[in-house]
């Protein structure tokens, strides 16, 4: 085994998160490693869930299509909040992906790093790391197996990140309260109570015999199976889970017709809400569930993730390949911590909603708040918030597309139609000229392309500037195209000055 591995990015941890940042990285060229401890990687449904800001990104990178050949059957109907009884409607939000896709997350492991491997990232499991020295220029890493020198380090590892503990970073929150438990199982016979399809989440959690519990169908025999018990305090997370255990769960809420047959996996999980103060310590950048954890309510985690990792992607890339000050780093932590934090308050919220024994006074609660998700604006800010369609970046600008998603637009170009979706597989920038307003002799950046198109659909501006990520940095009006403007957009989100 060699001794030492130099590379420019080493990331610990692959989860979703660690390969979709590789992804994103070995795409712009960057030299990367993956530290992974586990020897396999673990055939566990987990989060299960894409949503549709999720769905967005992938598309950018043309990798939707792969993971909806893995994806699980389920009805077409929108996510939920706090799983109360009316389903998010997403279409207010113009996308092409109003509802949630069910995959498990070893699935979209798989494909993400299937195609971080063929973009030139290395994998390398069976590695744990066991110390982290940065300085000023490099990151030391020490494993089980080689030792490593890297410009800079993500950690993408888990809630019980090494590297945040290694670095004795401060992990604020509130600790788990509530205990509960997550398997992959097989049942040899059903009742009328479980469920055959997947479809909203209210219909698909139950509560009895002092439990609560939800079983997801994933086809066939499979189903996941989520369930504890009001009274069951957060306790020791490597406590064994017996066949028994889970058998007395499902039986007490599905009958006894429902038997166990087999467990394939399972683990245990708690209520707990944690944020990093800082998503960057120097040479070292958080994302996942290493920068942040909260309760497993809506889908979040695994989306939030693999969002922090594509804002993270093209900024280290930028700053790696010297097209882009160190300080653009910085922004990484100015735009997703408040994202996080957002998510953190939210899933604090419907944890005293989805309460199993609600008091009287949230049982009130609970029917005040449907009554407001059934009104179409209400329904349409929630939607936006659980679905991440929403999300709109604090940046400079005083255009009001600035900040702001750019939904999948149809356009033509000379070379014919195309959606907007596909301009982005390259990892690029976009320049986006709608109305011929941008100078023909203007000198764009490396990894800048200048687009010109017409579209059907009134996209807002007459050019818009958009980042790898799909967000509009700069956008102008007919009139206000001027090369200062753009130019100074291009170099405060994108590039070094000239």
């Amino acid at each position: 085994m060699l001794a030492e591995i130099e590379t420019e990015i080493v990331i610990v941890g692959a989860g979703p998160t660690g390969l979709m940042l590789a992804c994103e990285l070995a795409l712009a060229g960057v030299d990367t490693l993956v530290l992974e401890k586990l020897p396999r990687r673990i055939e566990q449904v987990k989060g299960g869930a894409i949503q549709p800001r999720t769905s967005e990104l992938l598309e950018l990178r043309g990798l939707l299509e792969p993971l909806l050949h893995r994806s699980t059957s389920r009805d077409p109907v929108g996510g939920h909040f706090a799983a109360l009884p009316v389903p998010l409607d997403c279409t207010p939000w113009h996308t092409r992906h109003p509802y949630p896709i069910a995959i498990p997350q070893w699935e979209i492991e798989a494909v993400l790093e299937e195609r971080a491997v063929a973009s030139g990232a290395r994998v390398l499991r069976g590695t744990a790391v066991s110390g982290v020295e940065p300085d000023d220029d490099f990151v030391a890493v020490t494993t089980d197996g080689p030792r490593v020198r890297a410009r800079y380090l993500a950690a993408c590892d888990g809630g019980h990140s090494t590297v945040r503990k290694l670095l004795a970073l401060p992990f604020p929150g509130r600790p788990g309260t509530h205990q509960a438990v997550l398997a992959d199982v097989r049942l040899s016979t059903v009742s009328s109570l479980v469920p055959q399809q997947l479809g909203h989440m209210s219909a698909l959690t139950r509560q009895a015999g002092g439990y609560w519990a939800m079983l997801a169908p994933l086809g066939g025999d499979r189903f996941r199976f989520t369930f504890g018990r009001a009274d069951q305090a957060d306790g020791n997370r490597d406590t064994p889970i017996t066949h028994e255990e889970i058998s007395a769960a499902l039986q007490a809420v599905y009958g006894h017709e429902a038997t166990l047959g087999a467990v394939d996996n399972s683990s245990r999980f708690s209520d707990a809400t944690r944020q990093l103060e800082h998503y960057r310590a120097g040479r070292v950048l958080f994302a996942g569930d290493a920068a942040h954890i909260h309760p497993p309510l809506g889908g979040q985690g695994l989306n939030l993730g693999i969002q922090d990792a594509i804002n993270l992607g093209w900024k280290l890339a930028a700053v790696v390949q010297d097209r882009a000050p160190s300080g653009l780093l910085d922004s990484y932590h100015a735009e997703r911590h408040p994202v996080g934090a957002q998510v953190l308050h939210h899933t604090s919220a419907q944890r005293v909603l989805a309460d199993p024994n609600p008091s009287e006074d949230v049982a009130a609660l609970r029917d005040i708040v449907i009554d407001l998700l059934r009104l179409p604006d209400t329904n349409r800010h929630i939607a936006g918030l659980m679905s991440g369609l929403s999300l709109c970046y604090p940046l400079s600008g005083n255009h009001p597309l600035t900040g702001q998603r750019m939904p999948d637009a149809e356009l033509v170009t000379d070379d014919g139609p195309i959606r907007l979706s596909a301009l982005f597989g390259s990892g690029h920038a976009v320049l986006l000229d709608l109305a011929g307003t941008v100078p023909t002799d203007l000198r764009l950046p490396p990894r800048v392309d200048l687009v010109r198109a017409t579209c059907t659909d009134r996209l807002g501006a007459a050019a818009l500037l958009i980042r790898p990520d799909g967000y509009v940095c700069w956008a102008a009006d007919s009139s206000d195209a001027h090369n200062d403007s753009l130019l100074a957009a291009i170099v405060g989100n994108l590039a070094k000055p000239a």
